[in-house]
C-alpha cells in the first residue's frame, strides 16, 4: 500500500493534469498487485481467509476512490 500513496505523491508534482491522472491509474494497478499478494499470503497460509476477506474489502473501497478521483481529475482537470 506504499507504493501506491507513494505513487500519488509523485504524481501530484506533475504540472499537467493529464501526468497526474497517469500516476492514478498507476496507482490503480499497484492495488490490484496488493490484492495479487493478498492471493498468495493466502494460499501460503500467512493470513486466515477472515484477514483477506477484510483486506480485500479495504482494497475494493481505495480501488473505487481512486477511480472516481481519477475521473474527476480526467473530466474537470481538478485536484484536491
Amino acid at each position: 500500500m506504499d507504493s501506491i500513496c507513494l505513487n500519488i505523491t509523485e504524481g501530484s508534482n506533475k504540472l499537467s493534469d493529464i501526468d497526474f491522472s497517469r500516476y492514478l491509474n498507476n496507482s490503480e494497478t499497484l492495488l490490484e498487485e496488493v490484492v495479487c499478494c493478498l492471493d498468495l499470503i493466502l494460499e501460503d497460509g500467512h493470513i486466515t481467509k477472515d484477514e483477506f476477506e477484510g483486506y480485500l474489502k479495504e482494497a475494493e473501497e481505495l480501488g473505487t476512490q481512486l477511480i472516481a478521483f481519477g475521473k474527476k481529475v480526467r473530466k474537470d482537470g481538478i485536484r484536491l
